[in-house]
């Protein structure tokens, strides 16, 4: 019997190319205002994403300049008002974070929590050429560089190939979360998207003030990789194998399920109290939900 290859099988263990490219038109389900040709009388979207936060030069200030913008230290300097242009932004980047976490090569329900990992972050790569963004991701690596930006669907390809690899299987040199977001830090631009996809007790060891920088100058959504066994285990014995042989659960009894909630579910509700009051706005993923729940939970929009 021939067996199916890694791009065309599709068990729920290991993402594949084929998988990911089919979200794209969950993706696009919504998608962004389209341009209106020439003669047109409809409103089109203009591709300048705002004045820019990227300094070009400075200029002799002239009336009607913005005050805000004089630049004082050219001014001081050679006595005479200057004031400072900057750069307009056309594409935005929007950058995907991958944890790879042992803990995420894991599930119970339709597929591993990895699997899903790969495919909220092709949700995430189709929906920003969708928005006529340049698309990114990197992982916590010390070794391999990310993504480079790039918009259209190649862009996209880029980063679902680089999502197919990463969660295939726990990758050797995983340097955690804490390294990637040092990587997505010197990336980011005012206005850029960043989409973390992270297992919840990795994302727990992250001081709560480096997601108040991440969040000061980007759009900062986090999506935590969750299992139903993690969040509602049953009431019953469970009997899990590891290295010192097997080890019985009884999830029954009430000391037990105590020190299941604190060391699974704990965490993750600490999470959904206090990120959103640090400007990032954090959505739980099952590995038996849609992969695009998390875009439908609340669009484009940041936490308050």
């Amino acid at each position: 019997m021939t067996q199916p290859s890694p791009i065309d099988r599709n068990d729920g263990v290991a993402p594949t190319l084929a998988e990911l490219v089919a979200l794209r038109g969950a993706a696009l389900g919504r998608r962004a205002p389209r341009r209106a040709r020439h003669g047109s009388a409809a409103q089109a979207a203009s591709p300048l994403r705002g004045r820019g936060m990227e300094y070009a030069e400075s200029r002799g200030y002239t009336p009607g300049d913005d005050a805000r913008h004089i630049d004082w230290r050219l001014t001081a300097r050679s006595g005479q008002a200057h004031t400072k242009l900057y750069q307009v932004e056309r594409e935005r980047l929007s950058l995907v974070v991958a944890d790879t976490a042992p803990a995420l090569y894991f599930g119970t329900r339709v597929r591993f929590k990895s699997v899903q990992a790969a495919r909220a972050g092709a949700v995430a790569a189709w929906r920003a050429i969708g928005d006529g963004d340049r698309v990114a991701a990197l992982r916590g690596s010390l070794r391999e560089p990310p993504v480079p930006p790039r918009a259209g669907p190649r862009g996209a390809l880029r980063v679902l190939d680089a999502l197919v690899r990463w969660y295939a299987a726990p990758p050797e040199d995983d340097a955690g979360l804490a390294v990637a977001l040092d990587h997505a830090a010197r990336l980011l631009r005012p206005g850029s998207r960043l989409l973390v996809l992270a297992e919840p007790a990795s994302l727990s060891a992250i001081p709560l003030q480096r997601w108040t920088g991440l969040s000061a100058h980007a759009e900062v959504t986090v999506v935590a990789l969750t299992d139903p066994l993690e969040t509602d285990p049953p009431r019953a014995v469970l009997g899990f194998d590891d290295s010192a042989g097997r080890i019985d659960l009884d999830l029954g009894a009430p000391a037990q399920r105590a020190r299941w909630r604190e060391a699974f579910v704990a965490p993750l509700e600490a999470l959904l109290a206090d990120l959103p009051g640090r400007g990032v706005r954090i959505v739980p993923l099952s590995t038996d939900a849609a992969s695009d729940a998390w875009l439908a939970a609340s669009p484009g929009s940041r936490a308050r």
